[in-house]
């Protein structure tokens, strides 16, 4: 028999676990005793990702003389965690590595709301299950609840505490009930992960400022502009109507301090080891309240090398990857949703099975809302065939807009290939979706706007932005039934497109804008209040009142929602884009589970043609029926209504 030839990187590896695991194993002997069966599934996972997390963390700090130091924290912090974790969720732990892939299933469906605006407090999330049931929800994402600065706070993205709720919504325990409550209504809770800064409030922060040397290097501190300087030579500017450049002076230590996004939020220095293990430890605590899925904020941002732009680097992809072999050790159960609002080639980078299984899909948001103001599906088709597909195991998260800003991530290389300038384009979409384009139907409002360029990017909710505020208020019934179907097309693409729909709870119901936001001054600069409204229950309760708007998008909505949950041929994310021979139409195939399904969008407000031999040519029969309407379609020319969405099969014999 021949054994298996032991690589160098094997024996490193099996070496350096072979010398560290006894002492970490020591400490633990009891748990081990006692719970033999549950400190064997630990050390088959243990075993099976190690080399990974291994390789991974030599890369990132095998250089710095305490890296065994801190790889040793870091193993005693996970099998700590593993102890402490619910029994519930071990058992989730196994059910999913059972099934790794429970997310394309077609009766995925995800919401997205703030608790306060929502609901009030953590208690009114819970009163509300019953109406995410009605809704058909699987995910349920809740915006930023923990522990932030007062007034200025990023939305909550500022983070105090990884450990504390916000007084105001609720406590600890109520969220780790509540995500036990939400899964056994077959609710996975998603939660953010701000893992690129803390608050300047945050302990670390605070221990910093206080003058320990120890925490200042958790951060990216400087004495004087020298660095700055240099390092600023190569960035971009995220907000530059807060602070110029990327840094913020803090007289109370006299430091410039790193604050790629707000002067609040200070960037964490992942240079330093001991920053990750503090953070990987963090991580697993939210998975060990129940948190099932996480959202990576900022991924591009987090690592951070001189004469670079310090977004995407290789480093970065390093971190998130070595979080994903922790979580596979520790907490198996948990997925990540990567959150990068960049050129879309950098967005694939970060989606795989050992990175983010999960990835927001903002190219496909941008792209939805550029047809609806172009009226044609150009850029948009040649996005869905050349950049949708994913590795095996990954998933998009398709979403028509979410609590920030629109912005146009569309490839200019892309663009150029129709004959479109990319500058002069996302200039037209400005104007358009600002109102400020004759003839356009949308009222958003601009955010972060440039008025020497002309830059922006676009705030406003969906029912704004898709013309329902302007109908209301200045138009007729024919404009508001225009409306309406464009909110219904749009969220009928990201139903069936592939991957995980994920609604913006409001939506559903027609939420316009609310410009009360300008009334707070914490809020009055920010836009994108104005598509965060609250208040959203009364809306909730004419959902069921004949004729009005809020029933007219409501039960419509459900009834694609209703044609997702029904049909299997829209889990996973197989979708081969077709050529429908008219630029105002969308077509695509979607085919799962031995079932085959085209789906037509008219993009337009005009009724368009199509030829009997595109059902042909793409279904291979001759009796079809659109599952939209449930009627027969004879094999004959097409003609689609404005806006019409139709979702067709043979019909069976």
């Amino acid at each position: 028999m021949a054994w298996p030839i032991e690589t160098d990187r094997d024996r490193r590896t099996r070496i350096t676990l072979e010398r560290l695991w006894p002492r970490v194993a020591a400490r633990y002997e009891r748990f081990a005793t006692d719970h033999g069966a549950e400190w064997q599934a630990f050390l088959v996972r243990l075993h099976r990702h190690f080399a990974r997390l291994f390789d991974l963390t030599v890369g990132l700090y095998g250089d710095q003389y305490d890296y065994l130091y801190h790889l040793e924290t870091l193993l005693d912090g996970m099998v700590q965690a593993w102890i402490e974790r619910p029994d519930e969720l071990k058992a989730l732990d196994a059910e999913r590595e059972g099934c790794p892939d429970w997310f394309q299933s077609h009766r995925m469906l995800g919401g997205v709301c703030y608790v306060d605006l929502f609901a009030g407090n953590l208690e009114g999330i819970r009163e509300s299950i019953p109406y995410f049931r009605e809704l058909g929800l699987t995910y349920l994402h809740l915006m930023p609840l923990f522990r932030s600065p007062a007034g200025d706070n990023d939305g909550g993205y500022a983070i105090s505490s990884y450990r504390e709720i916000n007084p105001a919504l609720g406590t600890i325990d109520q969220l780790a009930s509540l995500a036990s409550e939400l899964r056994h209504n077959g609710i996975s809770l998603v939660l953010d992960f701000v893992f690129n800064h803390t608050s300047h409030e945050h302990a670390w922060a605070c221990r910093a400022r206080g003058g320990d040397i120890e925490y200042q290097e958790y951060y990216h501190m400087f004495p004087d502009r020298q660095m700055p300087d240099a390092y600023e030579a190569h960035l971009r500017e995220i907000f530059p109507d807060e602070h110029p450049g990327a840094f913020t002076f803090w007289p109370d230590i006299n430091r410039w301090v790193w604050t790629t996004f707000h002067s609040y939020q200070w960037d964490l220095n992942y240079h330093n080891p001991a920053v990750f293990v503090r953070m990987a430890l963090e991580m697993l605590y939210l998975a060990n309240l129940g948190v099932e899925v996480l959202r990576l904020d900022a991924v591009a941002f987090i690592w951070k090398r001189m004469g670079t732009a310090c977004e995407n680097l290789p480093e970065a992809h390093r971190i998130i990857q070595a979080f994903n072999a922790i979580a596979r050790i520790a907490a198996p159960a948990l997925l990540f949703k990567s959150e990068a609002i960049v050129h879309p080639d950098e967005v694939v980078r970060y989606i795989s099975a050992d990175e983010c299984q999960l990835s927001y899909n903002p190219l496909l948001m941008a792209l939805l809302w550029e047809s609806l103001a172009t009226r044609e599906v150009r850029l948009l088709e040649l996005a869905l065939r050349e950049r949708f597909a994913l590795a095996d195991h990954c998933a998009w998260v398709n979403y028509v807009r979410c609590h920030d800003d629109i912005g146009w991530t569309f490839s200019d290389e892309d663009a150029l290939r129709l004959g479109i300038r990319g500058h002069d384009h996302r200039q037209f979409l400005n104007m358009f979706y600002t109102g400020r384009f004759e003839g356009s139907f949308a009222r958003g409002l601009p955010f972060q706007e440039n008025p020497r360029t002309g830059d922006c990017r676009i705030s406003g909710t969906c029912a704004s932005l898709a013309g329902l505020e302007k109908a209301l208020q200045e138009e007729t019934a024919q404009e508001v039934e225009l409306a309406v179907r464009r909110i219904l097309l749009i969220h009928s693409i990201i139903l069936t497109v592939g991957g995980i729909p994920l609604l913006y709870l409001g939506d559903e119901v027609g939420q316009l804008n609310d410009y009360r936001f300008v009334r707070d001054a914490a809020k009055a600069n920010d836009s994108r209040w104005v598509h965060r409204p609250g208040a959203v229950s009364a809306m909730l309760e004419r959902r069921h009142i004949p004729d009005s708007i809020e029933a007219q998008i409501f039960e419509r909505l459900q009834q694609r929602i209703a044609l997702r949950r029904t049909h299997s041929v829209f889990g996973g994310q197989r979708m081969e884009v077709i050529q429908t021979g008219n630029p105002h139409v969308l077509g695509y195939v979607r085919h799962h589970g031995g079932e085959r399904a085209l789906v037509l969008a008219n993009f337009s407000e005009q009724p368009q043609g199509l030829a009997a031999n595109l059902l042909r040519l793409h279904l291979m029969g001759y009796d079809f029926v659109d599952l939209v309407t449930d009627r027969p379609i004879p094999y004959q020319d097409i003609t689609l209504e404005p806006y019409q969405f139709c979702c067709i099969q043979v019909a069976s014999q």
